[in-house]
């Protein structure tokens, strides 16, 4: 599995790589600069490269209030899957997960991501729940890790 160079995104052009990948994984909730960047002030992001390649990005949302449940999500754009970047990506959120107190790890996938729900199956998640948002028409299914 080739190594990768992970970094949380601080320049523009990293905030439009992290922006890029997650709009091409997920096409149907298109996430403007901005949006990116007031998710930084909230979450964990984090974008990856091989080389000079753009290869993944991901989101830690921190456990909040009384809760104890972190959600980590580990997005890869299909032509760079099958490579280990997931599961580079995964790993290093579960980390941060848990770094932050976490006791209940979740993610979140688009129901049309079929390699991302069956990657989120292989690592234990279990369904908890299958939702539309206002406007959308694709499904989402949140999963829990059992």
């Amino acid at each position: 599995m080739p190594d990768i160079r992970v970094k949380q995104p601080h320049s523009k052009t990293e905030f439009k790589d992290w922006q890029y990948v997650h709009n091409t994984v997920i096409p149907t909730h298109v996430l403007s600069l901005d949006d990116v960047q007031e998710r930084d002030r909230r979450h964990h992001l984090e974008v990856a490269y091989l080389d000079d390649v753009l290869v993944g990005c991901s989101t830690v949302r921190p456990p909040t209030g009384d809760t104890s449940t972190a959600t980590v999500i580990a997005r890869v754009p299909a032509d760079q899957r099958g490579r280990g970047f997931g599961e580079q990506l995964y790993g290093r959120g579960l980390k941060r997960a848990r770094e932050l107190g976490a006791e209940v790890i979740e993610t979140v996938v688009l129901s049309s991501d079929e390699d991302g729900l069956r990657f989120a199956q292989k690592h234990g998640f279990v369904e908890t729940e299958r939702y539309l948002l206002p406007g959308e028409s694709v499904p989402w299914i949140d999963l829990r890790l059992s």
